[in-house]
């Protein structure tokens, strides 16, 4: 095995500034021994032994997520690892299993308040633990990021897919129907009428193209396509089925189909009402192509607001319901697919709030989407969310009407890494996030909880700053 001396520990970027007599100590100390490749330094939930100093070889880490393996990265030589001064754990988080032949050098855990007497060797340790909670943190927080973005992310998919598979589809459907057109358009020329009966059809025409449609129960709806396909037949129109379902949906009545016949000799009555419902159709197609577009850019334009990507990153003046509605749009997905009913009670004289609002909106999509996943096995799942001015402060709440949390663990949920979503689902970073946000907006957070009954109320000022105290 490799000789281990005070000048080797010194090539550890950790270990450069310790004196030699700490390292020899340290050394003199320590067990030095070989883990084979592919058997393991140490498991997931076994208890920590000591700290490991890697002389050679290296180690991958993981641990079990799930039915799969996640691996967090390679623990390599000259790196230090296992337990470190002042750390509070005791049982191993994840697997180090050797990927080649590794020697190693253990201090025993059970030997640490002699360690804790060598001031420089218990400095250099600590700051190995810093760098590793850091990097950690870092990593988890990157997770939780990357967990957040796939479900907004997979929302978004799926709400963008429907209106741009409508978009090919109606204009599929409006190509083939035009395709259709030189036939009636024949019929259409063969017509002998007025310029002024002419006029009058197209006039007519244009104005119920103009109109709103209006809204009919299905019964209704059903009598009055009898109604017309019975005057249709009547009056030898072809397609009157077809017909009668368009020019019902415009708000033909008999009445207009009467007064439409007036104008237009008996013998063209049918080419004329085929080539009016030909244009209603048309318009009902581009109708839809437009709602189509018009979904998609209003989709881009919520990703837009909600990342903040055109603002600065300083403190503005924007309204916060824009920013809420936005997150309910990036989640809409969810909220469609467990039948969640969602009530909006702002109020509209709220004035504008200043504040990070791209950070704000990380914290409505916390609370909603926790809401969310809480209410997916309620009956008649509600959420509400309600905003109200309270003197110099916003007050914003959410109500959902899930199972609620479990008294013996509300006093954790904001503790940083504390989940209750099965792994996986969760980092635990959620509401942490959330309450590092709103202190930093000079805010607080209640939490009221029942079952049937769970409240979250943010309160922070409008103008961003506390109020100074004369």
């Amino acid at each position: 095995m490799t000789n281990i001396d005070p000048a080797f520990l010194k090539t550890f970027n950790a270990l450069k500034d310790v004196p030699d007599d700490q390292l020899q100590w340290f050394i003199d100390n320590s067990k030095q021994y070989v883990v084979k490749e592919e058997d393991y330094l140490f498991k997931e939930d076994d208890p920590i032994i000591g700290t490991h100093v890697l002389i050679s070889g290296a180690f991958k880490v993981f641990f079990i997520q799930g039915t799969g393996i996640r691996e967090l990265g390679i623990f390599d030589e000259r790196q230090i690892t296992g337990y470190l001064p002042y750390s509070r754990g005791k049982i191993a988080g994840a697997n180090a299993q050797a990927v080649r032949d590794a020697e190693v050098l253990t201090y025993p855990i059970e030997r640490t308040k002699e360690l804790l007497e060598h001031f420089e060797l218990t400095q250099a340790l600590v700051h190995v633990m810093t760098d590793r909670v850091r990097n950690f943190t870092t990593q988890i927080q990157q997770d939780e990021k990357m967990m957040a973005l796939g479900k907004l992310s997979a929302g978004l998919a799926h709400e963008l897919n429907n209106p741009a598979a409508a978009i090919v589809r109606g204009s599929d459907m409006l190509k083939k129907h035009l395709q259709l057109q030189p036939e009636t358009f024949k019929k259409i020329m063969s017509i002998q009428m007025k310029p002024e009966e002419v006029d009058l059809v197209n006039n007519k025409m244009f104005e119920a193209l103009g109109q709103a449609c209006p809204t009919y129960t299905l019964m209704e709806r059903t009598d009055k396509e009898d109604e017309l396909t019975d005057w249709l037949d009547k009056n030898k129109i072809e397609n009157s089925y077809e017909i009668a379902e368009n020019f019902v949906e415009y708000g033909f009545s008999i009445e207009l189909m009467e007064d439409f016949s007036s104008h237009i000799p008996k013998n063209y009555l049918s080419p004329v009402f085929n080539w009016i419902n030909n244009n209603l159709v048309t318009d009902k197609m581009v109708n839809d192509i437009q709602d189509s577009s018009s979904r998609i850019s209003e989709l881009v334009k919520s990703v837009k607001n909600f990342t903040h990507m055109d603002r600065g990153t300083d403190m503005q003046y924007a309204d916060i319901h824009a920013g809420i509605r936005n997150t309910l749009t990036m989640l809409n997905h969810k909220i469609k697919k467990n039948s969640i009913e969602v009530v909006e009670n702002y109020d509209s004289a709220l004035p504008e709030v200043k504040a990070f609002i791209g950070e704000l909106n990380q914290v409505w999509t916390n609370i909603i989407d926790n809401a969310l996943d809480a209410l997916q096995e309620t009956k008649d799942s509600r959420l509400e969310i309600a905003t109200r001015q309270d003197g110099d402060f916003v007050e914003v709440r959410f109500i959902d009407n899930g199972p609620g949390i479990p008294a013996d663990i509300k006093s954790q949920i904001f503790d940083q890494f504390f989940t209750t979503k099965e792994i996986g689902k969760g980092t635990g970073l959620g509401l942490d996030v959330v309450k590092r946000i709103i202190d930093q907006h000079h805010g607080s957070i209640k939490v009221n909880s029942e079952p049937g009954k769970t409240e979250f109320i943010f309160c922070f000022p409008i103008n961003g700053e506390l109020k100074k105290e004369n």
